[in-house]
């Protein structure tokens, strides 16, 4: 059936409530895991936590798998908006180490991005596998094209290989990540740094 013009604009404003109480659920469903990170639990617990139906999740986002992704997207958006341009001249390894520093107040959502890497390496979880696939390969485009723009302007080693050390940098980033959730004494941000220190070195003649 053909939507009369009376219908149209009813249509648009059911659309636009539907954005806007999804948007609603997610900003709670962050501020939760960001305080308990994604602890094993199920849709219904959660929906309990964030204050809404079982059903308005199922609707909203279908799965767990796709909350907790939606949830790390949107915390990581918003995280974005508010960062501060980082210094021409800063080398991929100092960006990870700010953002370093900032994940320290927001354990749970740090948690919840490790628990989203790990549910991408099984089998059957594929809003898991695309976020983590997509974002590591944004990643290592981006931060080769930053190490290629510090390198022609002699800030950064010429001897080293741009995709290479964007690898290695989101590793080590990745890797102090998951050591400082299990120990706290582990120095995440020093040990970015001294790997910047390892890459402004000069070249191997």
């Amino acid at each position: 059936m053909t939507a009369t013009p009376d219908d149209a604009p009813r249509s648009r404003g059911r659309y636009a409530k539907g954005i806007a109480r999804r948007q609603e659920i997610l900003d709670k469903a962050i501020e939760v895991f960001a305080r308990r990170g994604s602890q094993k639990t199920s849709l219904r617990a959660i929906a309990q936590e964030v204050g809404v139906t079982h059903a308005a999740l199922t609707h909203y986002f279908g799965s767990l798998e796709e909350l907790l992704v939606a949830v790390y997207r949107e915390s990581e958006r918003k995280a974005n908006t508010t960062k501060q341009a980082a210094p021409p001249d800063s080398s991929p390894a100092m960006a990870m180490r700010v953002s370093a520093e900032e994940n320290r107040s927001i354990p749970g959502l740090v948690q919840l991005y490790s628990t989203l890497v790990a549910m991408a390496l099984e089998d059957n979880h594929p809003a898991a596998e695309a976020f983590a696939t997509e974002r590591f390969a944004r990643l290592r485009h981006d931060m080769a094209e930053q190490v290629r723009r510090l390198q022609a302007s002699g800030h950064l080693r010429a001897d080293l290989d741009p995709t290479l050390v964007a690898a290695l940098v989101i590793a080590a980033s990745d890797g102090l990540q998951t050591q400082w959730l299990l120990d706290a004494t582990v120095d995440h941000e020093a040990a970015l740094e001294m790997l910047d220190r390892l890459l402004r070195g000069s070249s191997s003649r």
